[in-house]
């Protein structure tokens, strides 16, 4: 399996080929440590750092954890949309820390009509299919997006606080 080494071969396998999108609140973030290895180290993050004091930017947590903070105002769907996107060696925790953030969503096995090929250095793959649904992040609630998940985010009206953690696999 690319990109997994012996110890996280199980995880790997089974996120590749079992999981589907997760959104919770950051109350119940510690169910869905024992789904990789690195998701604890990653909500400690988010717990134990005061976001009024990060700058925005992109920075390194830990070894295969990234985080990028970002702050702007929400995109409509059409301008999202014209970026649905997905991952294949990354899972994105997207927390949203305030603000409220619409977020299109559909499995990647529905998905059809790719828009240019993977980027390998990127870790992107786009697609011009449309969303089959949309849904909501507000103040301390997060989703994980695993590489079978096509998403569209940051679709909404004013300003959206975000963190996106990228968790290798």
């Amino acid at each position: 399996m690319e990109g997994c080494n012996d110890k996280r071969k199980v995880i790997c396998y089974e996120i590749k080929e079992k999981l589907k999108m997760i959104v919770d609140t950051l109350h119940n973030a510690t169910k869905y440590f024992s789904v990789h290895p690195l998701f604890a180290k990653a909500f400690e993050h988010i717990n134990k750092t005061d976001f009024t004091k990060t700058e925005v930017g992109k920075y390194d947590i830990d070894n295969g954890l990234k985080a990028i903070l970002s702050k702007g105002s929400g995109k409509t769907k059409e301008a999202s949309i014209a970026k649905f996107e997905c991952h294949n060696k990354n899972i994105d925790i997207q927390f949203c820390i305030n603000g409220i953030e619409t977020i299109g969503w559909k499995p990647r096995e529905k998905c059809i009509a790719e828009n240019g090929g993977y980027n390998e250095e990127k870790d992107l793959q786009l697609y011009n299919d449309a969303p089959d649904m949309y849904f909501q992040l507000t103040d301390g609630q997060f989703a994980i997006f695993f590489p079978e998940d096509v998403h569209a985010p940051m679709i909404g009206e004013g300003e959206i606080k975000k963190l996106v953690i990228k968790v290798k696999i």
